[in-house]
């Protein structure tokens, strides 16, 4: 077995599929586990699960949660959030009026 960590970035808040709380934007760190394939005549490895870390919040705040989730679940949820700073960024409310030169 392996394990490897990384951290993804939400912009906004976001939900994963299985859970009913939204999360707050912010770092995230997320662990996979991976085992070793044996009888390959190369080095290979399967993913086995992977885990976001979440903070706790208010009377919970030094607690951490490792929450089982697929990589499918994940990359979906990069997406959009990624739609949605996207959209934010360029909406029109988010620019300033246009000032008369007279």
């Amino acid at each position: 077995m392996r394990s490897t960590r990384s951290t993804v970035t939400f912009s906004n808040p976001f939900t994963l599929s299985g859970y009913p709380d939204k999360l707050p934007a912010g770092d995230y760190e997320v662990l996979v586990e991976e085992e070793h394939l044996q009888g390959l005549s190369f080095e290979a490895y399967r993913r086995t699960a992977t885990y976001l870390t979440v903070r706790g919040r208010g009377n919970h705040a030094r607690r951490t949660e490792l929450r089982a989730i697929s990589e499918n679940d994940l990359i979906e949820a990069l997406s959009r959030d990624q739609a949605a700073t996207e959209t934010n960024y360029h909406s029109d409310a988010a620019l300033s009026p246009p000032e008369d030169r007279k």
